[in-house]
């Protein structure tokens, strides 16, 4: 049957030739057209999971691993020499981009469903501990997709666009000294170029998804960047955590602000980082204002490092959060982006459109959270 509800006739078999990986193919299969609207079907070409495409479902499959591990050209080399199958650099491309555009569509699919997903009314509480981190990192990107956007460039303007990146990881154990132990292969990630409303709901769906309502325990970790800490929002009942270093960071650039020699500057800043460590946030606040430069400019670079000091402290408790043994550092999320995202979307002379950056993240989340089998026994069913 026609989607218009006609019922469909048959024209006849007509030959499709497709490329597999054992080399090219030629087959016939039956060709049903509408006779109200004109629309054809090849249910051969559905059975083989073949429609408007020429090559097989295998052959795309190695195609876009391929694609999403390294360079279009490098790929194209890497199958000819390892599965003897030729395809320009192109294909590969077209292929990676299109088969990373519907995994995003499957995992739009479940998040759709996760969203809507009620907390049982008696969670049984099965994961001690789960992470939800996230951050930002720049791709290079061709000009169409950069327009009208501001940047850090000397005009004003920006090469990149921001890919925001998510993880959720587990902790089950600490070690003899109380400190963290990851859960191992216990990493999923989800991305993407979008807005962080947006991605708020992208990162919660995943949480979901690894067991948020049966959670003994959930962590938000991240820098001090607004749009991270808005969206934390979804987890009103996560213990907010602010990366150590990136804190360490801010009193760093401090303690250079409030001037001074160079060793009084260092005995400072490790003064200062002690304090935190104990996450007595309020004492350092508290000596900084009777200390602040006169000079106007200095002063409000220091307010600002107060701020952001202050609207954190609550997120700086280091010393509560060791005890609980819990991390305080978002190495995790740190090394996806350059993982997940850089090795693969950063390198030197690449520049991407919105659609391909989009379509190989998704690629690269799905590969790194060890979900591969599961998109392509889901296409299969």
């Amino acid at each position: 049957m026609c989607e218009c509800g006609e019922r469909m006739e048959s024209r006849g078999l007509k030959t499709k030739p497709f490329l597999s990986i054992l080399g090219p193919v030629s087959y016939q299969r039956s060709m049903f057209q509408c006779p109200e609207c004109n629309a054809t079907r090849y249910p051969g070409d559905e059975t083989l999971d073949i429609v408007a495409s020429t090559r097989s479902p295998g052959l795309r499959r190695m195609v876009a691993r391929a694609g999403s591990r390294s360079t279009f050209k490098d790929a194209r080399d890497d199958l000819k020499v390892y599965a003897g199958v030729e395809v320009s650099a192109k294909d590969v491309e077209r292929i990676a981009e299109v088969v990373g555009e519907d995994m995003e569509r499957w995992a739009a699919s479940e998040r759709e469903i996760l969203i809507k997903k009620e907390p049982p009314l008696r969670a049984k509480e099965q994961i001690p501990v789960l992470y939800v981190s996230y951050d930002g990192t720049g791709v290079p990107m061709v000009a169409a997709a950069l327009q009208g956007r501001k940047g850090k460039q000397p005009d004003g303007s920006s090469i990149t666009r921001e890919v925001k990146l998510g993880c959720v990881f587990t902790q089950t154990a600490t070690d003899d000294k109380n400190r963290p132990i990851r859960d191992p292969a216990s990493t999923s990630f989800v991305g993407a170029i979008e807005t962080a409303e947006v991605f708020g709901w992208r990162i919660y769906a995943e949480a979901v998804r690894r067991g948020l309502f049966t959670a003994k325990k959930v962590a938000v970790l991240g820098d001090g960047a607004a749009w991270i800490w808005n969206i934390a929002m979804h987890f009103p009942q996560a213990i907010q955590i602010i990366d150590l270093y990136h804190a360490r960071e801010h009193l760093s650039n401090l303690c250079k602000i409030l001037g001074g020699p160079e060793q009084v500057v260092a005995e400072r800043r490790q003064n200062y980082w002690n304090i935190m460590d104990a996450g007595d946030i309020e004492s350092i606040l508290s000596a900084v204002r009777e200390a602040l430069p006169e000079d106007l400019d200095l002063r409000e670079k220091a307010e600002t490092e107060l701020g952001y000091l202050e609207n954190n402290s609550n997120r700086m408790r280091y010393a509560k959060f060791r005890a609980l043994g819990l991390f305080v550092g978002s190495g995790v999320v740190e090394a996806g982006c350059k993982t997940v995202i850089g090795q693969r979307l950063k390198q030197s002379g690449m520049e991407w459109s919105v659609r391909g950056a989009n379509a190989i993240s998704a690629l690269r989340c799905v590969f790194h959270s060890g979900r591969l089998e599961d998109y392509w026994e889901d296409r299969a069913a």
